[in-house]
C-alpha cells in the first residue's frame, strides 16, 4: 500500500469560521490530521500596559473592552483583584447584582456559541433558534444596566447601578419565559439524531489530556474535570444560593454543547434566587467605596463563560497600578486542540477548533520584530524578561 502524501492545510489567520485572526496549520495525511501548529498573537492590543496608565476607577472600563461577549467577566475579575489589594468587602446587595449580570452574560454567550456551532455545521435552524432566544437575555441586560453589551456596572467596592424593586417582577416574568425557550432548544439539540451522528465521538479530549493542558470552563467540564471558580473559590453570591456544576465524561464536541446548554438552565436558577434575595435586602447599599489606593498585590478570579479569567494587580499607594496582568481561559483552552484535533479528520477540524469557544482577543500576546523582520524575543526570552521584572519588583522567582 502506497504511503499517503503529507500536506499542509492552513486555517487562518483569516477564515470564514473564525471571528478573529489566528492561524492553525494542519499537517494531514489523506483525510487525517497528524499535527497541529497553533500560532497566536494577531490580536494584541496592549491592555495590560494601558491599564498601568489608568486610575483604579478607569481600569474596569478598559478591561471591559477586551472581549465584547465577556464584557462583564473581565471587570468581574478586575474589581475583585483591586478589592483584594485594597482589603475591601462589598455589600451583599452588590454581590447579588454582580452574580445576576454575570449569569445573564453566561446565558447570552452560550447561546451565541450554540448558534454559531449550528451555522458552522450547516444547521441554520439551530443558529436562528439560539439567537432568537438570546434576544430576551440581552433585553434583561438592558433593563438592569442600560446596555445590551459593555454594561459598565462594576466598580471597586460594588456596582454602579441598583436593581429597583419595580424592575424585579418583569425580570422574573422574562426569566419564566426564557426557561421555556431554553428547555425547548436544549431538548431539540439533545434529541436530534443528525447532531448526535455529527458530533458524538468528534474532537474527543480525554480527562487526562484536559488536566494535562490545564483546560478550564466547559472545555474541562465536558471532559469530566470538575473545575469551576464559582464553586472552588466562592465569591459574590455564589455560595449563598443553590445550583449545580455541570460535568460530563465524554469529552467530545457534543458533550461541550450539552454542558453549555445545561449551564444556561442553571444560570436562570441563579438569577431567580438572586432577584428573590434582593427583594428582602435594604435598598441602596451597593458600594463600599475605596477610601485609599491599594499599596499591595491582589488577585481576582471569575468563572467566565469560557472558564477562569484571572486578573492580577500590584499597587504602590498611587492612583495608578505598578503592574497589571491578565490571563483569559482561551489562553489555556486553545492549546488543548493539539490533542482534540490531531487524529481526527479534516472535516472535523473546524468544529473541533470552535468547540472550545475560543476568544482570540482575550488571548492576546505579543511578538516583537525589528525592521528587518527578525524576531527579537522568543518564548524563553519572554519568560526570562518576565521573571527579571517580577524579581525587580520584589516578587517571587
Amino acid at each position: 500500500m502506497a504511503e499517503l502524501e503529507r500536506k499542509v492545510i492552513p486555517i487562518g489567520p483569516f477564515h470564514p469560521l473564525q471571528e478573529e485572526a489566528e492561524y492553525f496549520k494542519l499537517t494531514v495525511e489523506g483525510e487525517t490530521v497528524t499535527h497541529l501548529d497553533i500560532q497566536l498573537g494577531y490580536m494584541h492590543r496592549g491592555h495590560e500596559k494601558i491599564c498601568e496608565g489608568k486610575t483604579y476607577d478607569m481600569i474596569p472600563f478598559v478591561v471591559e473592552r477586551i472581549c465584547g461577549i465577556c464584557s462583564t467577566s473581565h471587570p468581574f475579575a478586575c474589581v475583585q483583584a483591586i478589592e483584594d489589594a485594597a482589603d475591601i468587602e462589598i455589600p451583599p446587595r452588590a454581590a447579588y447584582i454582580r452574580s445576576i449580570v454575570g449569569e445573564l452574560e453566561r446565558i447570552h454567550s452560550h447561546l451565541l456559541w450554540a448558534g454559531l456551532a449550528g451555522h458552522f455545521l450547516g444547521y441554520n435552524t439551530v443558529w436562528m433558534w439560539a439567537w432568537k432566544y438570546r434576544e430576551p437575555v440581552l433585553e434583561m441586560c438592558e433593563v438592569i444596566t442600560g446596555n445590551r453589551n459593555h454594561y459598565a456596572m462594576f466598580k471597586p467596592g460594588g456596582v454602579r447601578r441598583d436593581i429597583e424593586p419595580d424592575m424585579i417582577p418583569p425580570l422574573l416574568q422574562m426569566l419564566k419565559e426564557l426557561d421555556k425557550k431554553l428547555w425547548l432548544l436544549t431538548k431539540a439539540v439533545l434529541d436530534d439524531p443528525v447532531l448526535h451522528k455529527r458530533l458524538e465521538g468528534v474532537g474527543v479530549l480525554t480527562k487526562e489530556k484536559a488536566i494535562e493542558y490545564s483546560t478550564e470552563g466547559p472545555t474541562g467540564r465536558a471532559s469530566g474535570v470538575a473545575i469551576d471558580v464559582r464553586k472552588d473559590d466562592p465569591h459574590a453570591a455564589y455560595d449563598w444560593i443553590e445550583w449545580e456544576e455541570i460535568v460530563l465524561p465524554e469529552g467530545d464536541v457534543f458533550a461541550k454543547a450539552k454542558v453549555r446548554l445545561l449551564e444556561c438552565l442553571e444560570s436562570t436558577k441563579i438569577i431567580r434566587q438572586c432577584l428573590e434575595a434582593i427583594k428582602k435586602l435594604p435598598e441602596g447599599d451597593i458600594d463600599a467605596k475605596m477610601k485609599e489606593p491599594p499599596d499591595d498585590e491582589g488577585i481576582g478570579r471569575y468563572e467566565a463563560p469560557r472558564g477562569e479569567v484571572f486578573h492580577y494587580v500590584k499597587g504602590n499607594g498611587s492612583m495608578y497600578p505598578e503592574r497589571y496582568k491578565i490571563r483569559a481561559p482561551s489562553f489555556m483552552n486553545i492549546k488543548s486542540n493539539e490533542a482534540a484535533v490531531v487524529g481526527g479528520s479534516v472535516a472535523d477540524a473546524a468544529i473541533t477548533l470552535a468547540a472550545v469557544d475560543p476568544c482570540y482577543c482575550c488571548t492576546e500576546r505579543i511578538a516583537a520584530f525589528d525592521t528587518r523582520d527578525k524576531l527579537l524575543y522568543r518564548w524563553d526570552d519572554l519568560v526570562r524578561l518576565s521573571r527579571e521584572k517580577t524579581s525587580a519588583m520584589g516578587g517571587g522567582s
